[in-house]
């Protein structure tokens, strides 16, 4: 009988392969036997083949949902600010490609990307990342979550410091050179700022939903502007964070249960936002070069984002150095694009681009 030849891919999956094996062997039998109306061979062989195909479905689940994510906690000193970073990893982390994650200007690391839906294992962009092979490393950036809570307003160049030594605190921690960043929202500000200033520590940058001078959503800011500039925080109610759901996209990208995890997890960390963010969105852009980002770069959004579209940003991406960039849009998803519907397209993109040579 005829073998597949399963390459390196069944090598490092012995087990699958041998259930895939198994299953083919049982069709061709089948097949045999219906051919010389071996009717009772036939059932039994058809109910083997039925057994293998679900063996297999199994051990195809497997490699998805079922490796154990670890997860630790770290902790880092920033001159007078104290750091949390959240880590997610299959296995031993000695090796892996380390990933670094910079959240945006309302949730902090773990509640922006480790968000956890009961019955629904795929919203997690740290789990799936780390399922991919990779160590996955999430902060909170002064104001946010756990970390140091400033009593005057903080700024994207400072939170650009925290992130940088994040990726040195990491890169000693894993004992690697280069990391990969990947950014969303205003977070591609202070990771822009990053890249810009040591581009010798980012192996490859994603900037994932990230803002323009001319985007919808900052012109709403900005009618905001004073109270930005009397508040150095501003109390959000837990019904308050599903607001960035909906804006410009349209119900049926949303599925509720992710809404509401999302809302109860970040309310349970924090009751309100640093307004400093809103106050250099709304009076500092832009804050970034692309002349001076010379590292390989995808830029990607949703198709329905109030913050990032074709317009303000394919100009940016022009004029980005590096040969090796990439621009993608993903269709179902606006500005939370990774807890929207279009978020798998979103985590398969991310991996690609990671990975590829």
């Amino acid at each position: 009988m005829n073998r597949v030849a399963w390459g390196r891919w069944g090598t490092e999956n012995r087990d699958l392969r041998v259930a895939l094996d198994f299953a083919l062997d049982q069709i061709y039998l089948s097949r045999v036997r219906s051919a010389y109306s071996l009717t009772n061979c036939e059932i039994t062989v058809s109910q083997r083949s039925l057994v293998a195909i679900l063996l297999v479905l199994t051990f195809c689940a497997q490699p998805l949902f079922a490796q154990q994510v670890n997860s630790a906690e770290h902790w880092l000193e920033q001159g007078a600010v104290r750091l949390y970073v959240w880590e997610k990893v299959v296995g031993n982390a000695a090796g892996k490609p380390v990933v670094v994650l910079a959240h945006g200007s309302g949730t902090a690391g773990k509640e922006s990307f480790d968000l956890q839906v009961p019955d629904k294992p795929t919203y997690s962009l740290m789990d799936f990342l780390a399922r991919e092979g990779f160590d996955v490393f999430a902060a909170d950036i002064r104001g946010f979550g756990r970390s140091t809570r400033p009593v005057e307003h903080m700024s994207t160049k400072e939170a650009s410091d925290d992130l940088n030594a994040v990726i040195d605190f990491v890169s000693k921690l894993r004992g690697v050179e280069k990391i990969n960043l990947l950014a969303w929202s205003w977070g591609t500000q202070y990771a822009g700022m990053v890249v810009m200033a040591h581009g010798e520590k980012v192996e490859k940058y994603i900037s994932c939903a990230q803002m323009h001078s001319n985007s919808p959503d900052l012109a709403r800011r900005k009618t905001q502007l004073e109270n930005y500039r009397k508040n150095v925080y501003l109390d959000v109610s837990e019904a308050g964070w599903k607001k960035r759901f909906t804006s410009m996209t349209p119900p049926e990208v949303n599925d509720s249960d992710v809404v509401d995890a999302f809302a109860r997890a970040a309310s349970q960390v924090q009751t309100n936002v640093p307004t400093g963010p809103q106050l250099d969105m709304t009076t500092l852009m832009p804050m970034l070069n692309p002349a001076r980002m010379t590292v390989p770069i995808m830029i990607i959004h949703g198709e329905y984002d109030d913050v990032a579209d074709l317009d303000g940003l394919l100009p940016f991406f022009h004029d980005l150095p590096n040969p090796n960039k990439k621009y993608v849009v993903i269709p179902q998803a606006g500005h939370m694009m990774h807890l929207q519907q279009g978020h798998r397209r979103l985590q398969h993109e991310v991996s690609s681009f990671f990975k590829a040579p």
